[in-house]
């Protein structure tokens, strides 16, 4: 990452900060909201769940439930979708990493249509949400995932890696050291990078508010072709070459590559299990972040379950 410009967050009071302990909402909660790509009007509700229970999806018009696991995922084009037979949940990329940033393993999400809403753009109003649901810690020890060895995917110049990241001791809370590049050819973009340990704190302090982003041009194609149905500058931040159209601007600086780290953040949550190591990545997306978790599980030498036997899927 030499010569880029990089946030690196301190992760002062850790030992406080992190989760040892599987953890659900206390009471259910809901909203409403319109799904990006979609233009759909969806309830989403979030429910407490057992423990070992995991994060389920349940397509409420269908009856159908969807695991929220890398191995589920059908479609990365434009956001990430998980599938059960015809029932599919798109756009959890938010949602998910609102989850893993709180350190919520066990919870039941509620549906009714294709694709989870939008809201502003970013994952702060579902840690809203959860905020107002309360978190309640539960009596088995968090499920972790060890990272044993490197794992490396690459798509020409972009690349995603997990590497293993060293414990002091057996009862160490897990810990997930990140860093991230981005580089766009639109100049209110460039180049930018983002270095955090993720924790509840740095989660929501640097990355929740983070907004998702387009091109403009890109969102005109899009709309032409029957999809981004729901976008709009209430909830993503649109950039015209050196220009951010927003009336408002950018919430923070480097919201884009934030952005990005948000979304890997979600893209992990679906390894099934708060993973322990290192995430290095340069130009990643959707597409790349799912073939790295189905590398790291196809290779069974290179990872570890500690904690709960809570069932962790390899990759076909």
């Amino acid at each position: 990452m030499d010569g880029l410009p990089t946030i690196l967050f301190d992760a002062a009071g850790l030992s406080q900060d992190n989760v040892l302990s599987q953890r659900t909402v206390k009471t259910a909660i809901g909203c409403v909201g319109v799904g990006v790509h979609s233009g759909r009007r969806t309830s989403l509700m979030l429910k407490p769940a057992p423990i070992n229970h995991g994060v389920i999806f349940r397509r409420t018009d269908l009856g159908q439930d969807i695991p929220a696991r890398f191995d589920q995922v059908t479609d990365t084009r434009l956001c990430t979708v998980i599938s059960n037979g015809d029932a599919r949940v798109g756009t959890v990329e938010h949602l998910m990493a609102a989850l893993a940033g709180a350190g919520i393993d066990n919870i039941l999400i509620e549906i009714d249509g294709p694709e989870v809403p939008i809201m502003d753009g970013s994952a702060a109003p579902f840690l809203f949400l959860l905020d107002c649901a309360g978190i309640e810690e539960q009596d088995a020890p968090r499920v972790m995932i060890e990272i044993l060895r490197p794992i490396r995917v690459t798509d020409s110049e972009a690349f995603a890696e997990l590497r293993p990241y060293p414990r002091a001791s057996r009862i160490d809370p897990p810990v997930l050291e990140m860093e991230l590049t981005i580089d766009f050819a639109a100049a209110a973009i460039g180049r930018q990078g983002c270095a955090l340990r993720l924790t509840p704190n740095t989660f929501r302090d640097e990355l929740s508010r983070a907004r998702t982003f387009a091109m403009a041009e890109e969102v005109e194609q899009l709309q032409k072709a029957g999809l981004a149905l729901g976008g709009s500058l209430d909830n993503a931040v649109v950039v015209d070459k050196d220009r951010v159209l927003n009336p408002g601007g950018l919430r923070m600086p480097r919201e884009f590559a934030r952005h990005k780290m948000l979304d890997a953040v979600g893209d992990l949550a679906l390894a099934g299990a708060s993973l322990h190591g290192r995430f290095i990545a340069h130009r990643t997306g959707h597409a790349l972040n799912n073939k790295l978790l189905r590398a790291l599980m196809a290779d069974r030498t290179a990872w570890r379950v500690i904690g709960a036997e809570q069932p962790v899927a390899a990759a076909a």
